[in-house]
């Protein structure tokens, strides 16, 4: 252990997938907004942590136990005490827009001149499509989730054996650095699509999709959470797609 322990509590934004990188694969990461609106990102989390009767959500707040990690330099990084964590009620929809609109930032570029590894921004014409992958990338996906689950401090079967999506979902869109093209990293965006398919067909779920993503998120408002690479700092990836109105008027209405 490195560090003093520190005691956080933290409403969840990110559960973000394993990235299909051999290479850089991480460790599952999760991350948050304390209540005077500082990040915090969560790891290593196991994968029992994400789902079942365990699990804790988005918007969901969680306490935690935490000391700095010793490889990890980015400000946000937390290293889990996994035993602590706790769920500790929900962020409402009323309180969501105050929270989080005044963290909003231009762009992954200003948060990172800013010296933040994390970001909130305000997707410009943004454009969710999909993409399927073949034979070897879904292997390499499925290498991913099993990289990660070696990462961890106890071995997550669950997680190595997880099956990944079929297709690459995608968003196009621009914010003040310019033109973008991230893949979708979100735990919630990869559960959408497993549990459209367990009502519907696949084709149905996909245009389901789209729907959610290309015209109610777009319309009613929405965020993506970003963030950096600790051993590509330079590298930003889409790690959440958040519903978040652009006022406090348009949250009570809900």
């Amino acid at each position: 252990m490195s560090g003093t322990v520190t005691s956080s509590r933290v409403v969840v934004l990110v559960k973000a997938l394993p990235q299909p990188s051999k290479t850089y694969g991480e460790t599952v990461c999760c991350a948050g907004v304390t209540l005077d609106r500082q990040w915090k990102r969560l790891f290593p989390v196991r994968f029992r942590h994400l789902s079942g009767e365990a699990s804790f959500k988005r918007w969901d707040w969680v306490k935690f136990d935490h000391h700095r990690p010793t490889k990890d330099k980015r400000e946000e990084s937390c290293h889990v005490h996994e035993e602590s964590l706790v769920v500790d009620g929900q962020l409402s929809k009323a309180e969501r827009t105050r929270l989080l609109v005044p963290m909003i930032m231009p762009s992954g570029k200003a948060a990172e001149e800013s010296g933040k590894s994390l970001a909130l921004i305000r997707p410009r014409n943004p454009k969710f499509y999909y993409k399927r992958r073949n034979a070897v990338e879904v292997e390499e996906a499925q290498e991913a989730y099993r990289h990660a689950a070696r990462q961890t401090s106890m071995f997550d079967k669950e997680l190595a054996e997880l099956e990944p999506s079929p297709y690459e979902f995608r968003f196009k869109f621009e914010d003040d650095a310019g033109k973008h093209d991230y893949e979708c990293g979100d735990w919630e965006t990869h559960t959408m699509f497993w549990s459209g398919c367990n009502r519907h067909s696949e084709a149905e779920t996909l245009k389901w999709m789209s729907q959610v993503y290309n015209e109610e998120y777009p319309t009613k408002g929405m965020a993506f959470a970003v963030g950096n690479m600790a051993k590509r700092p330079q590298t930003w990836q889409l790690l959440g797609v958040i519903r978040l109105n652009d006022n406090k008027q348009g949250e009570l209405l809900l």
